[in-house]
């Protein structure tokens, strides 16, 4: 799943929330959470789990 950085970027910041406050949230790494914001792809389960997290439906996040 390719995560696209700017609407990542964006929405964390929307929400006040640092990657490691999301990290704990959505139960994965903060180092996982920093590749996806440098434009690394992720597994779907990731993507799903970033997604509700961040109470947001996953293609939201998603590239166009």
């Amino acid at each position: 799943m390719r995560i696209n950085r700017v609407k990542f970027v964006s929405e964390i910041t929307r929400q006040d929330i640092t990657l490691v406050e999301l990290a704990k949230k959505a139960d994965v790494s903060r180092v996982t959470l920093s590749s996806i914001k440098c434009g690394k792809s992720c597994s779907d389960a990731i993507g799903y789990k970033i997604a509700k997290a961040l109470n947001i439906n996953v293609k939201d996040l998603l590239e166009d």
